[in-house]
């Protein structure tokens, strides 16, 4: 796996329809073996590792991880669920269109998109749903939905998002003190199957 380095070095991923630097990390808030371990549902929180700066998101298809820098710096991790196969998650460079705290798909029978952030015009956002651990979605980012609000609450329109399939790990060190680690109820393989994913329609 990449890692992301604690020096001047910046790592540049080749992305579909460009070539995008991940912001270096900073001191390592956020430990690598905590994020490995992440399960289904899962997410890290490390709000003062960053206090203040510009929001960056990069979604790491091939690790199903997002991760959340302020200020270059990593303060959050989650686990995600990407597009399944055939409904693939598109990647590369994307800026924060509109942002709906309580949306509801127009693609997929109404299906709730909590703390939706829009990506594309045509139906792919980020937003809080089910995580069975897989890629399952119709092309959307699902993260934990307490960690959806989190986002939702520090990005602006015009924040920068960049899909990647390239995996993302962070450098080993210990976590911070203030390092929150949370799990939200985790999906069995009955519940996964009958739920629609939503996904956000063009206006």
């Amino acid at each position: 796996m990449r890692s992301l380095r604690c020096h001047a070095l910046t790592v540049a991923l080749a992305l579909s329809v460009a070539t995008v630097a991940v912001p270096a990390c900073a001191a390592a808030a956020i430990d690598e073996t905590a994020v490995t371990a992440l399960e289904p549902g899962g997410y890290i929180w490390a709000d003062a590792a960053a206090p203040a700066g510009p929001v960056t998101v990069v979604v790491s298809i091939a690790s199903q991880r997002a991760f959340v820098y302020r200020g270059g710096r990593v303060i959050g991790v989650a686990a995600v669920s990407t597009g399944a196969p055939g409904h693939d998650t598109p990647t590369g460079d994307f800026t924060i269109l509109q942002k709906q705290v309580s949306h509801k798909s127009n693609l997929y029978n109404e299906a709730p998109m909590p703390f939706m952030q829009r990506l594309t015009w045509d139906g792919i956002a980020i937003h809080g749903g089910r995580d069975p651990g897989y890629p399952d979605s119709h092309g959307c980012v699902r993260v934990p939905t307490a960690f959806a609000k989190k986002l939702f609450g520090m990005t602006q329109l015009g924040a920068k998002v960049t899909v990647t399939d390239e995996p993302i790990d962070l450098p080993e060190a210990g976590a911070a003190a203030d390092m929150t680690l949370a799990q939200e109820t985790p999906v069995t393989p009955a519940d996964a199957a009958p739920a629609p994913v939503a996904l956000a329609a063009a206006p």
